[in-house]
């Protein structure tokens, strides 16, 4: 009797020992379920605020397209500044001759020499010098600065192997220089204020162009001058010299920015502007687009009111390599304070801008089974470890919203510009085109990193540009990659204003 009681006592003890148990799993496992649904709610509620259904982008068109007809009325009508280049005269394939380049753009230039045929080539013969910039000279004096720049220059031109090229004629040279400048004119331009560690004060509300062509016939060099430009100019001409069709370039890089071709009568804001082709490149610095359009996130919200720059530059905020991997580390940081999916936190995910786009570009592109360049780049840069694979994949899902938004956004703002110029198949907000344009072929050179080197990011704005003109109309536009604007097609316009 004894042995029964005591089998039956043990009996119960498992008994109540299991439930213990399974009550603890299921606790665990509800506790779990419900940790993961607060994660899946950020993701869902963040995907909604940031969808960019084909409406929504074709609402962005039409805003972009009324914004530069409003800058181009008058100065300070519109966030998109449409700046006047008074280049009027893009390269075309008959130029001949050696031409010279300068692109000073950050804390090293380069120098750079083109040889043109006459006939119009997919490649150009050319040599290139690049020089670091003496940290020194950054915050001297202006002339300390171009008396360098211009012996460099000097250097350069006497290595050159062919003597024909070192015979007695003034040698013309274009200046891409990447810093916000006031045009006077095609060849020359006021520097606004100085960026990238550049703080030479007697430089500001100087012309770039005059400052380097004094320190140029200073060292004797017998060389002009001939164009000012930035990068996005320098695509253009890239492209147009290849294309003829060409009527806008866009850079997507760490920054963005757009020009292209408008007519003069366009400009209101400067009337009786003449030009021997009728029409004159416009930079829209269209980074500081804005409309209420544009989907904007909490993240968004955030990440600009932590910039340098708050209320500026928008739309670079939301499409650049420069603001993307800081979005998703915000996404992540989100999470990690709603739950703890992501294991104890990390102080590194507090950084901003310590994800870089091509790190969040390697996580979204990383194709193996267990996503191990994406445990990879958690752990060696956000200090995240030991992830399972399904928040692996959470990640990667973050990556594709804001990377497929930025791309989605970038195509409307393109088919914007061709919608103002009437070249985007409907009659256009300029007017003046008949359907029957529809059929016009036209070409947008496109320079950048984000476009060049991230296949994703490059397929998502190629399929919103279908889905955005329709796909009787988007076999007609032409996305063309070209490469160094800022160096070959300043050498380009140099071949173009030569006398």
């Amino acid at each position: 009797m004894m042995e029964r009681k005591l089998v039956f006592g043990v009996a119960v003890g498992v008994a109540v020992g299991a439930c213990v148990v399974a009550a603890v799993v299921v606790g665990r496992r509800v506790k779990s379920r419900s940790k993961w649904k607060r994660v899946v709610r950020v993701l869902e509620e963040f995907e909604v605020a940031g969808d960019t259904p084909v409406r929504r982008l074709r609402q962005v068109v039409d805003a972009m397209a009324v914004e530069m007809h409003a800058g181009l009325a008058s100065e300070g009508g519109s966030k998109l500044k449409m700046l006047l280049t008074y280049v009027d005269n893009l390269p075309n394939g008959s130029e001949k001759g050696t031409f010279y380049a300068l692109d000073l753009g950050g804390t090293n230039f380069r120098v750079l020499r083109v040889h043109l045929g006459g006939q119009r080539s997919l490649s150009l013969e050319h040599d290139v010098e690049r020089q670091p910039i003496p940290e020194h000279l950054m915050t001297g004096t202006s002339e300390d600065l171009f008396d360098f720049i211009a012996s460099s220059l000097k250097d350069f031109v006497e290595k050159a192997d062919d003597p024909d090229q070192l015979v007695a004629r003034r040698k013309e040279l274009g200046f891409t220089f990447s810093f916000p400048v006031k045009h006077a004119s095609a060849s020359s331009g006021v520097l606004i204020k100085w960026t990238k560690g550049f703080s030479i004060e007697d430089m500001v509300g100087q012309d770039a162009a005059e400052s380097l062509q004094q320190a140029i016939d200073r060292i004797g060099l017998d060389m002009r001058v001939s164009v000012l430009i930035n990068d996005t100019l320098g695509t253009l001409a890239v492209g147009h010299y290849q294309d003829p069709d060409t009527v806008a370039a866009v850079i997507i890089g760490t920054g963005t920015n757009a020009c292209y071709l408008e007519r003069t009568d366009a400009i209101i804001k400067c009337q009786g502007l003449l030009t021997t082709s009728g029409s004159m490149v416009i930079n829209m610095e269209w980074g500081n687009f804005w409309t209420s359009h544009l989907p904007r996130t909490t993240y968004d919200i955030d990440l600009d009111v932590d910039s340098p720059n708050p209320n500026e530059q928008g739309f670079e905020k939301m499409i650049s390599g420069m603001y993307l991997g800081d979005i998703v580390r915000r996404v992540i940081l989100r999470i990690s304070q709603e739950s703890d999916v992501l294991g104890p936190a990390s102080t590194r995910l507090l950084m901003p801008f310590i994800l870089r786009t091509p790190s969040m570009a390697a996580m979204h592109e990383d194709s193996s089974p267990d996503l191990t360049e994406v445990a990879r780049t958690l752990e060696d840069i956000l200090e995240i470890t030991d992830t399972p694979l399904k928040v692996r994949k959470l990640v990667v899902k973050i990556c594709d919203i804001v990377t497929r938004r930025a791309a989605r956004l970038a195509a409307a703002g393109i088919v914007g510009i061709l919608k103002k110029i009437g070249r985007d198949g409907s009659n256009g907000i300029a007017g003046g085109r008949s359907r029957t344009d529809i059929k016009l072929r036209r070409t947008v050179a496109i320079e950048g990193s984000l476009y060049t080197s991230y296949t994703m990011f490059r397929e998502y704005l190629h399929e919103a540009l279908v889905e955005i003109l329709g796909e009787e109309t988007a076999p007609h536009v032409i996305l063309k990659a070209t490469e160094d604007g800022s160096g070959i097609g300043a050498a380009l316009l140099a071949a173009s204003y030569s006398s």
